[in-house]
């Protein structure tokens, strides 16, 4: 699962300012995903934490939890934008075949729950995870049909990614942070305050 989720955070120059709107965790273009939305994320991953054993790992808390929930809110919605652009339709059978092979391949539904809170994906954003997925297993194909060495294809799925949320223009709300484009990640805003800070183009 682990492996999964890397190719989906391989992004390394998402365009995040700040936004200042009351209930915007983020803007994505015309895309608003809400605090409400995001936080309800948060919950479940807590809460879902409670129900499987996690001593054995090593799990974001805080301020921490939060701006990793909003990137990956943020990157669900910009796959979902490149498969608009590149009209890749993801159909309900698919989607279900993924879950299955994933679900397998983690050892089972048993085994689920401890995969999903190790990767700190909450159940309710497991089906947007996995059409993820699939979009970016359709792009990775067709990148490789068109010549493109294996060894290749993640950094362009990457490259796509951040082509993608550039063009769409991202906001980040403050209170979760800024993007840092030296790190390619949402990290702690400065401790002044300070408002929008545009990030350059």
């Amino acid at each position: 699962m682990k492996k999964i989720l890397a190719v989906l955070t391989i992004a390394s120059a998402l365009l995040l300012t700040g936004c200042s709107q009351s209930n915007e965790a983020a803007i994505v273009g015309d895309f608003k995903i809400t605090q409400t939305e995001l936080q309800s994320s948060i919950d479940s991953v807590v809460a879902e934490r409670t129900e499987v054993d996690t001593s054995q790992m090593q799990l974001e808390t805080g301020e921490g939890l939060n701006r990793g929930q909003l990137r990956f809110k943020i990157l669900m919605h910009t796959f979902d934008e490149i498969a608009k652009e590149l009209k890749i339709e993801v159909t309900s059978s698919e989607i279900t075949a993924k879950k299955s092979e994933l679900i397998q391949s983690v050892g089972g539904e048993a085994e689920l729950p401890k995969n999903l809170v190790n990767a700190a994906i909450a159940k309710q954003d497991f089906d947007a995870y996995v059409r993820a997925i699939v979009i970016s297993e359709q792009i990775s194909a067709a990148l490789a049909a068109s010549g493109v060495p294996e060894a290749e294809v993640s950094p362009r799925v990457g490259e796509l990614l951040s082509a993608k949320t550039k063009s769409l223009g991202v906001t980040v709300n403050p209170r979760y942070g800024v993007w840092d484009n030296e790190v390619g990640d949402v990290v702690a805003s400065n401790v002044t305050g300070d408002a929008v800070v545009p990030s350059n183009k």
